[in-house]
């Protein structure tokens, strides 16, 4: 039995240091996945939302204390207690996310190993045992040491602790799991290979046969039945592959924008998920980064999930000229644990990315300067019936008398015309009346 209960100490100590250290390097980030399991959806707590931050410091450190605690035997009968009802309470999360399919990753492990709901149930009733284990060989469990050094220890863990958890607050994680990572190209990893696995989905179709409802269950396929179909539901039994690099895009009012700001070199990126609330602190330093930015040849813009009217307001409010552009909220969060941070992207490669606070410590070395790409105009030819015709002609038109509009971009058919009629046409609208 002794021999069972030191394995199981080293086993759970370790493992709730690692999974606890995991999370204490980005406690922002796990704070984002608490707010998950608080929302109307899961739990239904958000009144909870606004002290995420507090309850995952609190969670995170305590986890890696516990852990510490354990393999140097302080306190058995006070740790042995929280350990267990902290693995309860994880064990009826994790089960309650993979039964109800509520949410995809328990942020057990941060963004070190992702884990599916099942997996992190499992993960937790593993670690149940062998601290049930742990209760019933409590007796076993001695301080490695004498009663001053392993308090001692006890309370430099949870200082250390405590001043790495504050740290990686003020600053950046001091391990970058995510795919937008110092060194990581953004474009890569938003692709999907050709040979990706695919998601596997079963259809499930509802048919009133003969007044009964009957559901067929299918893999894609419309069923060979009888009856007037009602509905169809979907489930995913298997996911597919998922790339590293999700929700990820840069839009302005009118259009996309992602392909092209991935394509520039020395582009400084500010990313405020939440304009409405940025740090004040960093809002000031944002002047100073654009005219440095600028004057040493770099492009800068912004990226916010906030709107139109929110962002003009912070350019007037602050003094700024760079554009802000729209992101998904989540991927902005994701991207850097600052509200505001600061990328510089070459070719879509992260090269570097700093928290306000650290925005002196931005190198900004003069660039040259890329030219801006010259605007093309667009020159449409106009035909009606196969006839030359002009843009006024088409748009007096009665939509009645209109067979068809035929849109032409080709870039062959386009030469073809331009070389015939020595023009230099960029489109051609093709309308056809009826008989």
């Amino acid at each position: 039995m002794k021999i069972i209960v030191q394995f199981s100490r080293i086993f759970v100590g370790v493992l709730f240091i690692i999974s606890g250290f995991i999370k204490l390097n980005d406690p922002l980030g796990f704070s984002y996945k608490l707010q998950e399991y608080f929302s109307p959806d899961v739990l239904n707590m958000p009144y909870l939302d606004n002290y995420a931050l507090l309850i995952s410091v609190f969670v995170v450190v305590f986890e890696v204390v516990l852990g510490v605690f354990l393999l140097i035997g302080y306190k058995p009968k006070f740790t042995i207690w929280s350990l267990i009802l902290m693995i309860v309470f994880f064990t009826f999360l994790t089960f309650y996310s993979a039964y109800f399919d509520k949410v995809k990753d328990c942020g057990c492990f941060g963004d070190a190993l992702k884990l599916t709901p099942w997996q992190s149930f499992t993960k937790d009733v593993v670690l149940l045992f062998f601290i049930i284990i742990l209760f019933f060989g409590l007796k076993h469990i001695k301080p490695l040491f004498g009663k001053l050094p392993t308090t001692i220890l006890a309370l430099l863990s949870f200082i250390i602790s405590l001043w790495f958890g504050y740290h990686v607050l003020m600053h950046l994680p001091a391990i970058d799991f995510r795919a937008y990572k110092i060194g990581a190209n953004i474009q890569e990893g938003m692709s999907i290979p050709e040979n990706a696995q695919k998601p596997i989905v079963e259809y499930y179709w509802t048919f009133n046969v003969n007044g009964e409802e009957q559901t067929i269950a299918t893999n894609g396929s419309y069923p060979d039945v009888k009856g007037d179909f009602i509905s169809v539901d979907t489930k995913v039994i298997k996911e597919g592959y998922q790339p590293p690099v999700v929700d990820f895009s840069i839009e302005s009012q009118d259009e996309n924008l992602t392909d092209y700001f991935l394509a520039q070199e020395n582009l400084i990126v500010v990313v405020a998920y939440s304009l409405e609330t940025m740090e004040r602190d960093g809002a000031l330093k944002l002047k100073t980064l654009q005219d440095e930015a600028i004057n040493n040849g770099y492009k800068i813009i912004g990226l916010s999930a906030s709107g139109a009217d929110t962002k003009q307001r912070i350019k007037d409010a602050y003094n700024l000229s760079f554009e802000w552009y729209l992101c998904d909220e989540k991927a902005l969060k994701t991207i850097v644990r600052s509200n505001p941070g600061i990328l510089e992207l070459d070719n879509g490669t992260v090269k570097q990315k700093v928290h306000w606070n650290d925005m002196d410590n931005l190198k900004l070395p003069k660039v040259e300067r890329a030219p801006e790409p010259k605007e093309v105009k667009e020159i449409i030819a106009y035909y009606i019936n196969g006839k030359p015709s002009t843009k006024e002609e088409v748009e007096r038109l009665d939509n009645a008398k209109i067979e068809s509009i035929n849109v032409i971009k080709d870039a062959i058919q386009l030469k073809e015309l331009n070389i015939q009629n020595n023009t230099s046409y960029t489109g051609m609208i093709e309308v056809t009346l009826k008989e």
